[in-house]
């Protein structure tokens, strides 16, 4: 079979306008397994394994928050963390009954949500515990049966208490009858650097949690589970593991960039994955422009010789990001076409002069594996113009149907 029969065959379930994202179920998988595997190594004796929880916040990073935690659930993930009750809301309907932390806690009016569809908040100020006990006495809950989880703010200052307030914590949640500390954890701000400047931040980061947690400890207050990692921290700071870890974008199947960069290239190898989403549309137009002919808005692109330009239907509406004009490529038939011109709402150009046999209906992948043994890394296309991954993947717009793939 062709290429291009191969790709047709894997996307015939697809109708409608021609963009959209596919998403293996497999990748998800290996790469849980993967990152599971890799921080409970063999020759380490502990009583527990270690926990995982999957990020599925963001739309699970745009390949469909509720559908992938509830692959992952079945794949074994421990617990699930998502940014508000909608989120987790969300998650609870499409049948996950394992934990989930709402990460960047709650705003007042979403605690019945919360205790309703048993979600775990995170708690970043001490005036959060009186409206959490009060919720859920208002549902008349048994003893210490609302779990949640202690965000401490270590150095990034963005959200969590200060390690100065552990005290007025401790005293607060004394007084709760029905709250339960099930965790307690940080965030790094730059577990990915190893040079310049800010290298030390994460070993700084590290040390100010373990004091504010021994803090908690001597005032007789059992801390839980204990987690710190990142997908940076999880692939290359073994030391910052503890109970449980939280891969984000390692587990849709990207490492993040490291400082310096060579620390890619060896986590990579240490953990290998599986980018999880093709995001995939067709060649709706193809035109011969002559030489010296301007192409989209504002002619940003003027053809330097006769050129082959494809319409692809499929924009920044969709997720393709508007920076990518004139910078990026397309995959269309194994070969690299390059944007160009302005990308528009509802489409984009390509130039595909130099792809053989380039017809109307081919398919033109985005970013991600083409079904066909090649690869435009959603990673180095977001380094191309100066972002994250993750920035791509959240991109991709509730417009654009996902395809779920075995």
């Amino acid at each position: 079979m062709s290429a291009k029969k191969s790709a047709a065959a894997k996307t015939q379930s697809v109708t409608g306008r021609p963009v959209w994202a596919e998403v293996s179920l497999s990748a998800l998988t290996h790469n849980l397994h993967a990152i599971r595997d890799f921080v409970n190594p063999k020759d380490e004796r502990r009583s527990t394994p270690r926990k995982v929880l999957s990020i599925v916040k963001g739309n699970g990073y745009g390949h469909g928050g509720p559908h992938v935690a509830k692959a992952l659930e079945k794949a074994g993930s421990d617990w699930f963390g998502v940014t508000s009750a909608a989120e987790g809301e969300a998650v609870r309907k499409a049948g996950v009954r394992k934990p989930i932390l709402a990460l960047t806690s709650f705003w007042p009016g979403e605690e019945d949500q919360l205790l309703r569809n048993k979600i775990t908040p995170a708690v970043i100020r001490c005036e959060q515990l009186a409206a959490l006990e009060s919720a859920a006495a208002r549902r008349k809950l048994g003893k210490r049966s609302v779990g949640i989880h202690l965000k401490i703010d270590t150095g990034m200052n963005r959200l969590g208490i200060a390690p100065k307030d552990i005290d007025c914590f401790a005293r607060q949640y004394e007084k709760s009858k029905y709250l339960k500390l099930e965790g307690v954890f940080t965030h790094f701000a730059s577990s990915e650097v190893f040079a310049g400047p800010v290298a030390s931040q994460t070993c700084e980061q590290e040390e100010s949690f373990h004091s504010a947690v021994a803090r908690l400890r001597i005032l007789g207050i059992d801390p839980g589970l204990i987690h710190l990692a990142n997908s940076a921290a999880i692939a290359s700071r073994p030391e910052t593991w503890a109970d449980m870890v939280r891969p984000g974008a390692i587990l849709y199947g990207y490492h993040p960039g490291y400082d310096p960069i060579e620390r890619r290239a060896e986590a990579e190898k240490q953990l290998p994955l599986r980018p999880a989403m093709s995001l995939r549309t067709r060649i709706i137009s193809i035109r011969n422009v002559p030489a010296g002919e301007g192409v989209g808005y504002d002619a940003a692109f003027v053809t330097e010789r006769p050129s082959k330009i494809a319409v692809l239907a499929a924009g920044y509406g969709d997720g393709l990001h508007r920076s990518l004009g004139n910078k990026g490529n397309v995959l269309v038939n194994g070969v690299l076409a390059p944007i160009v011109g302005i990308i528009s709402m509802d489409v984009t150009m390509a130039d595909v002069t130099d792809v053989p046999n380039v017809a109307l209906g081919d398919i033109a992948t985005i970013y991600g594996p083409d079904g066909n043994g090649n690869l435009l890394a959603a990673n180095l296309v977001a380094r191309s113009i100066g972002t994250v991954t993750s920035d791509l993947l959240c991109a991709v717009s509730a417009r654009v149907p996902r395809i779920y793939r075995a």
